[in-house]
């Protein structure tokens, strides 16, 4: 199981995780901003996750975890 999760509440919606997701499953958020008015990045298909964390290594923010785990 994976679990990626992003804070809201620092994410600048930069779009860099979008472009480098290679499932693509990462958006930005088209009806939510949030406290900055940014659009924060959201995942919409958390099963399709495959954890490979390349969307928290680009991050400038730090605003992604991915965690997996074991089973």
């Amino acid at each position: 199981m994976v679990k990626t999760t992003i804070d809201e509440a620092i994410c600048k919606g930069c779009g860099l995780c979008v472009q480098v997701c290679p499932k693509k499953i990462l958006r930005l958020a088209v009806h939510r901003m949030n406290s900055k008015g940014y659009n924060p990045a959201e995942v919409t298909d958390q099963d399709a996750c495959i954890s490979c964390a390349m969307c928290g290594i680009m991050c400038p923010d730090s605003a992604i975890t991915v965690e997996k785990e074991d089973k």
